[in-house]
């Protein structure tokens, strides 16, 4: 593949802007198994390797297992997620996907069931805050760490 640019370094602006938004997700009251779930499952729809390289590896390190990460993309089809984390991914899918439809009222309002409007908001944020992520990381073909 071809190198293309690396924004991080020619656009420190906006690298700092990244940073700060991920220090912002870290002060979150998401739990990490719950953003690397978010993070994860945006990146295979968003086709982003690297991040997908990385949130695997972070997640593995975290204590998920395998097994749950091998069939995330299959999650409803599984009893391996709990109705939270299946909140979660039916967000995280419909705000990655937001050009189908956007957050749903149905997801919304199984959201609401089960998490307060902060929770909910800090889960659309750590959905924004990946996609932007992927999107950098796919437009500039951001290579793998060997």
């Amino acid at each position: 593949m071809e190198k293309r640019i690396n924004i991080m370094e020619t656009q420190a602006q906006a690298a700092k802007a990244m940073y700060g938004l991920e220090g912002y997700l870290a002060s979150t009251q998401l739990p990490k198994a719950h953003k690397e779930l978010i993070k994860i499952r945006a990146s295979q729809i968003n086709g982003c390797a690297f991040c997908l390289d990385m949130h695997t590896k972070d997640a593995l390190r975290n204590g998920e297992s395998s097994q749950r990460i091998f069939l995330l993309n299959a999650w409803r089809e599984t009893n391996l997620f709990s109705p939270e984390e299946k909140v979660l991914l039916a967000i995280t899918e419909e705000v990655t996907l937001i050009h189908q439809h956007g957050l749903s009222e149905e997801t919304y309002s199984r959201a609401r069931a089960i998490f307060d409007e902060g929770y909910i908001a800090q889960v659309i944020m750590a959905v924004v805050i990946i996609n932007a992520w992927n999107r950098i990381a796919v437009s500039t073909r951001l290579e793998i760490p060997q």
